[in-house]
């Protein structure tokens, strides 16, 4: 996909009525390696916890606007069992993401897309496009486009309440 045709499909995923609900599905089983260290990141890592994954790119303006309140969330909320993941689906390869996560500090693992987790995820039809996890593994919330951090704050503090 060219960066024109994603651009211009997220902006048009930013029309669509934000916050929609998802029937319960099962998060997808991915291993991936974080770009940061190499490490690897597992879906395993997230079990009981309550996860947001952001499929996202270097160069797209609402991928970048969001990551200052992705970090946020991950500093007011990793202590009570939530964790952010990005997920880039840049085409260049990881040098430019490392960049990006030394630019702005992120502190969540961030990783490079494959196919498997881009089919996993239902495939992914434009960024930003971000999936809340609840803590038995399910796939519970699907946001298209970007979201503001209030929503995303009200929706994931829900869902860490469920018992």
């Amino acid at each position: 996909m060219t960066k024109i045709k994603a651009v211009a499909l997220a902006a048009l995923l930013l029309l669509l009525p934000g916050n929609p609900v998802l029937a319960a599905k099962a998060m997808p089983s991915f291993s991936l390696s974080a770009v940061a260290d190499a490490k690897k990141i597992s879906s395993d890592d997230f079990k009981n916890k309550v996860l947001l994954v952001t499929f996202f790119a270097t160069w797209c303006p609402p991928c970048r606007e969001e990551i200052p309140d992705f970090i946020k969330l991950q500093e007011k909320l990793s202590s009570k069992g939530f964790s952010m993941l990005g997920i880039s689906v840049d085409e260049t390869g990881p040098a430019g993401v490392k960049n990006l996560i030394e630019q702005e500090k992120i502190n969540y693992p961030v990783a490079m897309a494959d196919a498997s987790v881009l089919t996993g995820f239902g495939g992914i039809s434009g960024i930003p496009t971000s999936f809340l996890i609840n803590r038995k593994g399910d796939v519970v919330k699907y946001y298209p486009g970007y979201v503001p951090s209030s929503v995303l704050q009200v929706d994931i503090e829900q869902v860490m309440a469920e018992k």
